[in-house]
């Protein structure tokens, strides 16, 4: 959808709404980093959904009417967002990732890793093993990267795992929403310490990395997420350090551990600088995502684990 040229306020249409909530978005201070980076994507995001129409739709929608009541939601969320910085998927309940709608709330961060890709692109080229049966979402929050590795990998099972009863009864709500539930076990564990015997073809993770001086400059908007799902000591590594500790035991033999780190990562390689990360990227966008496979985890498992 291209963009239009600013209009009057108290809009009428999808149009008229697009235009006037990316004017007020462009001239606040709200920070871009929950699903989109700019404030036209944004103000789609919040007009489309609000309308209850596509969010791939086309300029053909932007004469579509609003009534009184979707033009009151659209101006009542928009000054929450712009006066409270309340990221948008939360304001909205929803978030969208790897292609599906993800109930959302602050009882978990919003989705937004770019291990989405990797999800989409079936792992390849770097997972080299059977097709995957059985997959672990480590440190899962609201579920989404496990539940989208399970919608997306039909013969898989999926184990979802966190310490957090919030956000695990959210990841159990969304693998009701996406008809998952069968393939899916929601377990609540410090990371591996819960978890049955049981090894994975897949273990996929975004933890919570974020170093001290980074959690203390974060913008507003990341204060309304869990502190509990961002922070990881002082350089942003203690759950990363103690997943690189066990991982191994928990892999097939040609199984893969992704982990997400962002920007510790340069903290990660200056920690262990023997070990052999893979570095993976994005066509579209994100960073700070490692690949280690089985092999190699056992390869270092006596100094990962010293």
């Amino acid at each position: 959808m291209t963009e239009t040229n600013p209009v009057p306020p108290q809009p009428h249409t999808v149009g008229e709404a697009l235009a006037y909530c990316a004017a007020a978005l462009e001239s606040s201070d709200v920070f871009f980093g929950h699903g989109t980076d700019n404030p036209w994507d944004e103000a789609v995001q919040l007009v489309l959904s609000v309308a209850d129409l596509p969010q791939d739709a086309d300029d053909g929608v932007l004469p579509h009417p609003l009534d009184d009541s979707m033009r009151q939601r659209i101006d009542a969320l928009l000054q929450k967002r712009i006066q409270e910085h309340v990221p948008l998927p939360y304001l909205l309940g929803q978030a969208w990732f790897a292609g599906l709608a993800f109930r959302c709330d602050q009882r978990a961060i919003i989705p937004r890793s770019p291990i989405a890709e990797l999800i989409l692109d079936e792992f390849q080229p770097w997972y080299q093993g059977p097709q995957p049966r059985r997959i672990l979402d480590l440190c899962c929050g609201g579920g989404c990267i496990g539940l989208a590795a399970a919608h997306y990998q039909p013969l898989a099972c999926v184990d979802l795992a966190d310490i957090d009863p919030q956000a695990l009864a959210l990841a159990r709500e969304n693998a009701q929403l996406l008809g998952l539930q069968q393939r899916v076990n929601v377990i609540r564990s410090d990371l591996f310490q819960s978890l049955p015997a049981q090894q994975y073809d897949l273990i996929l993770s975004n933890p919570p990395y974020v170093d001290r001086a980074d959690l203390a400059a974060m913008p507003a908007e990341y204060h309304h997420e869990p502190g509990l799902a961002l922070g990881s000591g002082a350089d942003g590594l203690d759950l990363t350090r103690e997943i690189l500790a066990h991982a191994s035991d928990y892999l097939c033999e040609t199984g893969l551990l992704v982990v997400e780190v962002g920007n510790s990562w340069p903290a990660l390689e200056a920690a262990y600088p023997r070990l052999p990360f893979t570095w993976l990227e994005f066509a579209h966008g994100g960073h700070g995502v490692f690949a280690l496979t089985a092999a190699e985890l056992q390869d270092y498992a006596e100094s990962l684990r010293g």
